[in-house]
């Protein structure tokens, strides 16, 4: 037996890897000029250079398990501090909803749908595991708009909207190419920092 009929997966995964992304021109511009307006790396000189420049730092796996655990017996430590009405520090209860508040990345992304008859619209993403009902936009004041705001890690997210019932795919993003489940899927590029 060749290789192809004992794998006849990976011949397709390759046609489907080499396979363009299909974007309109007006969306490879917008990239285009957000990656022109990302500033150039700054360069270090002298001896405060020296001292904040980024440096690679190699730990063993042990070392490694040992620091991820203090690290972690550190967080369970501060979560579980209280302070009562005298201003003293007290060991309680761990403060979850404290925690729950606090973003997941520094970056926060708003997405925006245009969908003037639309009673409900979601979006739906790798983000928030392709949930239909997890992420709903709100309708602003004044005409058919949809908005939220998510925290996002920087990198490459692929997402759709859910306009009642229906997918669809964002008109002013690039699509992804085919997931092999019937649905188009947009592209959305996100940097490190605040970028609403």
């Amino acid at each position: 037996m060749t290789d192809s009929e004992l794998h006849p997966y990976v011949e397709w995964i390759a046609r489907e890897a080499s396979r363009p992304v299909i974007t309109d021109q007006a969306a490879r511009d917008r990239v285009m000029a957000a990656v022109r307006a990302e500033p150039l790396p700054r360069s270090y000189f002298g001896l405060w250079g020296r001292l904040v420049r980024p440096r690679p730092v190699s730990l063993s796996p042990v070392a490694g398990a040992l620091l991820a655990a203090g690290l972690v017996g550190i967080g369970v430590l501060a979560g579980t501090v209280t302070h009562n009405r005298d201003g003293q520090s007290t060991v309680g209860q761990p403060r979850a909803a404290v925690a729950s508040r606090l973003p997941v990345s520094d970056t926060v992304v708003r997405f925006v749908y245009v969908a003037p008859q639309a009673s409900k619209v979601y979006v739906v993403g790798d983000f928030n595991g392709w949930d239909t009902t997890k992420t709903p936009l709100m309708r602003s004041a004044t005409g058919g708009v949809w908005t939220v705001d998510l925290p996002l890690t920087a990198g490459r997210h692929t997402y759709a909207f859910v306009v009642d019932g229906s997918w669809s795919t964002d008109p002013y993003a690039p699509l992804a190419p085919d997931d092999g489940f019937g649905h188009a899927n947009s592209v959305k590029l996100v940097r490190r920092g605040t970028s609403l």
